[in-house]
């Protein structure tokens, strides 16, 4: 027997205010899953239920070190590039760019509590230097 990863769970100051982002950069939708006393908010793929759900909730202490875990993400429509601007105007920061100018390498982002990510190059970039 395995296990599926089920959900990525971040914690949060404000889980509302980090799942919205989230729902912005990866197209899905909140949902309202806790409590009053219990908040929490759960982003789903219904088109592709395979992939993990992201879950969002409080915790009482801030970010203080690096993410042992972090998630990379690929642009479906767009450019590495365009993404990485799209991802800036919704509130990430730029915290390393390893974009190289043979067009290949990554941007690392940090979401609006901090929370690091990478943003890749296209399945279409990739095809087009071969890989």
């Amino acid at each position: 027997m395995t296990s599926r990863v089920r959900s990525i769970t971040f914690d949060c100051a404000d889980p509302a205010a980090v799942a919205a982002f989230w729902a912005a950069a990866t197209g899905r939708t909140v949902v309202d899953d806790g409590t009053a006393e219990a908040p929490e908010y759960l982003l789903s793929d219904p088109g592709d239920p395979a992939l993990p759900n992201l879950l969002f909730l409080p915790v009482p202490e801030g970010k203080s070190v690096k993410n042992r875990v972090h998630l990379d993400l690929q642009p479906a429509d767009r450019t590495r590039d365009e993404e990485v601007a799209r991802l800036l105007g919704l509130g990430a920061a730029l915290l390393a760019d390893h974009r190289r100018p043979d067009g290949t390498g990554w941007a690392l982002l940090a979401d609006i509590e901090g929370n690091e990510f990478c943003v890749e190059r296209s399945a279409a970039e990739r095809a087009a230097t071969g890989g």
